[in-house]
């Protein structure tokens, strides 16, 4: 997948929006396309997306769109719930080996004492983790390979037909704004339409569980989850928009970033890709070349601490 000349990856916006400056900063003139599918049924409730840009958006509908085209094409929509439910149960197995493999590296990076040979398990340790999630993405993509080889869902006539109307609307819009709700529904809907490959190079804005489901890809976190054990975890390959990076919008309400030792192992674990904490109004910019942020985006560090991209 391509990345955007141009990409721009918000905080989250209910608590201080800052989308509509973005914006304004890139001088575009016309309507912009936004995309608002994991909002799920609450799609079309984008009044205040739509006033934020100026009265100027122009919504996909891709999660109207796709409950449209599984009505019309019941036997591909059983094949896509099949597929789906493929994908859960491979994500319980690997999360239940996850959780195995982390408390043995939260173990051994507990231990008080200093040695070359406790240095060494450690980074062997969290060397499974990394081969686990990327085993985990491997299988992933397999499935949707195959599904892709079986289905060939772009040539689907009902498919093909809202393909189609999407370009004739990308084509014309100077933008693409990408909002968040729930993640695996949104990236589905943007994999179902095959949007990346719709795109022309336009700008993309991007936040919360947009700016995840553009990477390459998606990570899960929560130190504090209503229930279970906290822990990060990959879910899924993403669109690939956007590489280098591991966006973490809302970090500062679901990760423990005052633990050092929790926010080190985070880092170690997905590097070489840059974990960004996003506060709301926070700002992080791809300019074709290299990443910019301002005071409200911060790279969490391999000492566990966090540094302002700005300085």
């Amino acid at each position: 997948m391509k990345s955007s000349s141009h990409v721009i990856l918000l905080g989250p916006q209910r608590l201080k929006p800052t989308l509509g400056a973005a914006v304004r900063t890139l001088g575009l003139d016309g309507r912009i396309a936004t995309i608002t599918a994991g909002w799920q049924e609450r799609e079309a409730d984008d009044q205040e997306l739509h006033y934020h840009l100026d009265g100027r958006s122009i919504n996909l509908r891709l999660y109207q769109r796709a409950e449209e085209l599984f009505e019309n094409d019941p036997e591909f929509a059983e094949a896509h719930r099949a597929r789906q439910e493929t994908l859960q149960r491979l994500q319980e197995l690997y999360e239940l080996r996850l959780a195995h493999a982390l408390e043995a590296v939260i173990e051994l990076f507990r231990r008080p004492d200093k040695s070359a040979l406790l240095d060494e398990e450690r980074g062997e340790a969290l060397e499974a983790v990394r081969t686990l999630d990327a085993r985990h993405l491997a299988r992933v993509a397999e499935v949707h390979a195959a599904f892709e080889e079986r289905w060939k869902p772009t040539e689907r006539e009902e498919i093909a037909r809202e393909r189609q109307r999407l370009s004739e609307i990308l084509c014309w819009t100077p933008a693409l704004a990408i909002a968040g709700g729930h993640v695996a529904v949104l990236l589905n809907r943007l994999r179902l339409f095959d949007i990346a490959g719709l795109l022309t190079g336009q700008p993309i804005i991007a936040w919360s569980a947009g700016a995840m489901a553009i990477g390459q890809r998606v990570v899960l976190f929560h130190d504090n989850p209503p229930q279970g054990p906290g822990h990060a975890s990959v879910l899924d390959v993403g669109l690939g928009l956007c590489k280098g990076v591991v966006p973490l919008p809302h970090a500062w309400r679901r990760l423990k970033l005052e633990d050092v030792g929790r926010v080190s192992r985070l880092v170690r674990r997905f590097h070489p890709d840059l974990c960004i904490a996003l506060a709301d109004g926070g700002k992080l910019e791809w300019d074709g070349k290299k990443w910019h942020g301002d005071e409200g985006a911060h790279r969490l560090r391999k000492d566990g601490r966090l540094e302002v991209m700005a300085a």
